[in-house]
């Protein structure tokens, strides 16, 4: 079985144990788990092999069930049969399903000519594919970044002097220089930029298609020599050692999801999954020191065989 093989027969198994578990709650740590995969990295490879996340996969099969449970079972309450296909309240359900049909249950399962319930949906289908063309495919990765170069290396362990920021950052350029600028207000004077074997590393610690904007966390700085010691907001965590696939491009700051999206790309027929350690970004470079203001930047991800 190839790689790419692989990978898909475990998103199989984790939409089968979702259409079985419609009925109930289910978080993201329970479906990864079935595909045994990362709860971190699971959510992000489930849209680049399918094309829609995770969460648009179960609500459309729970809103196409109580579709056809609407119609085929006339004498059912459409309150029962919201509950029944996993929705929290009717309120929830009634949203959810004109959203997606356009009318709401009662008028759905009322009319004679459904497909003309489908032709009311013209609009929302367009929406819909036009996000999907964005979204990363497996063997057809969309809206990608080109790499310079991908490969699989064994990382000794890292300490990394930080400065942490919670909150939204995707896109904010003047964000960034300000978290850099008061970290090199710090590291400057103590000789910590610019040492040999020094990166500047960004470490990501929670998926974007996740966790509220408000408390993404990432931590910014430098690794150091072990017993290094900080101060004020500086903390110290370890990057752990291990393989690591490493993906080195060449960015302005608009080409850091292709980038991103061409590492996830990558990872099906690689012989390779992620695991749990960090993912970060490593820069290799002063952007304003580049007539174009880019970037070379390597993004590393700890993986493990497949």
């Amino acid at each position: 079985m190839g790689n790419g093989e692989e990978y898909r027969r475990r998103i199989n198994r984790a939409q089968d144990y979702i259409e079985q578990n419609l009925g109930r709650s289910l978080s993201l740590e329970e479906v990864a788990q079935q595909a045994a995969f990362s709860p971190y990295h699971f959510h992000r490879l489930y849209t680049a092999m399918t094309g829609e996340s995770l969460y648009q996969f179960i609500l459309r099969l729970r809103l196409e069930k109580a579709a056809a449970v609407a119609v085929a079972c006339p004498h059912r309450s459409i309150t029962e049969i919201a509950l029944e296909t996993g929705f929290s309240s009717p309120a929830t359900f009634a949203r959810a399903f004109k959203a997606k049909f356009g009318v709401s249950a009662s008028e759905y399962r009322g009319r004679k000519d459904r497909k003309a319930v489908g032709k009311d949906r013209n609009a929302l289908r367009k929406d819909r594919n036009a996000a999907a063309s964005t979204r990363p495919y497996l063997g057809e990765v969309m809206n990608t970044f080109p790499a310079q170069s991908i490969n699989v290396e064994d990382h000794p362990q890292k300490q990394l002097a930080y400065l942490r920021h919670v909150g939204p950052y995707a896109g904010d350029s003047a964000l960034f220089e300000g978290l850099w600028g008061r970290y090199c207000a710090w590291a400057g004077p103590r000789g910590l930029l610019g040492a040999p074997n020094s990166e500047m590393v960004c470490i990501y610690h929670d998926n974007p298609e996740i966790t509220e904007d408000d408390k993404l966390r990432i931590s910014l700085g430098v690794t150091v020599a072990p017993g290094t010691e900080t101060s004020g907001e500086i903390n110290l965590l370890t990057i752990p050692a291990g393989k690591y696939v490493c993906a080195r491009f060449e960015l302005t700051s608009k080409d850091y999801a292709g980038a991103w999206n061409t590492l996830m790309g990558w990872l099906p027929n690689s012989g390779y999954q992620p695991d749990d350690r960090p993912v970060y970004e490593t820069y290799l470079s002063d952007p304003s020191e580049d007539p174009e203001g880019k970037h070379l930047v390597e993004i590393r991800m700890g993986v493990k065989p497949l």
